[in-house]
């Protein structure tokens, strides 16, 4: 693949209870910076998503937020951070802007709304609606059991081994972009 030129990243508007994700957050931001690549993300600064967006944008680095009009509001909006705010009629606009502007995607910790993206956009690569990569920063085993469970779907049949290996599942900061940019394979047909 070409390097990566913009990155999106899904990860929580909560910080986490253990410190260490918010260290690795900004590990991340300067990593991108360090290498030129945009961030692209949903918007708002609060959690690790603002720390992300924050220290990107204090570095000099290009921030996209893409913004649904509902969540356009001064309590997930706290300060500007993003040098292109682009705000969208909903949550499906939302993401697929997100996924049309991004070379790559990676999950960080975070809740339902992370989980959700993850698994829709690595859908959409089984689907092949894209070939771009799709990985897991697996910051202190937080995606440990999710990671379990897509075992357990290639055991059961539900999901092809080879396609369960595209997700990059990356246990170091350091390595996320040489991981990333790893060639992808060749997926097999999921229809």
């Amino acid at each position: 693949m070409d390097k990566i030129k913009s990155l999106c990243i899904f990860t929580g508007s909560s910080p986490g209870k253990d410190s260490i994700y918010r260290l690795e957050a900004k590990k991340l931001a300067m990593l991108m910076v360090q290498n030129g690549i945009s961030l692209v993300y949903g918007g708002g600064n609060r959690g690790l998503m603002g720390i992300i967006a924050d220290t990107v944008s204090s570095n000099g680095g290009h921030v996209t937020g893409v913004l649904p009009e509902k969540m356009d509001l001064p309590s997930v909006r706290t300060k500007d951070v993003e040098s292109k705010l682009i705000i969208v009629k909903d949550m499906h606009e939302r993401k697929k802007t997100m996924y049309g502007l991004s070379d790559a995607f990676l999950a960080l910790p975070g809740g339902i709304g992370t989980l959700e993206e993850l698994m829709e956009i690595f859908t959409w690569k089984q689907l092949k609606y894209h070939d771009k990569p799709v990985g897991i920063l697996n910051i202190n085993g937080y995606y440990d059991t999710l990671l379990s469970f897509l075992d357990k779907m290639v055991t059961e049949g539900f999901l092809d081994k080879k396609i369960k290996e595209s997700l990059s599942v990356i246990d170091k900061t350091e390595d996320v972009l040489e991981r990333l940019s790893a060639l992808q394979k060749e997926l097999p047909d999921k229809l």
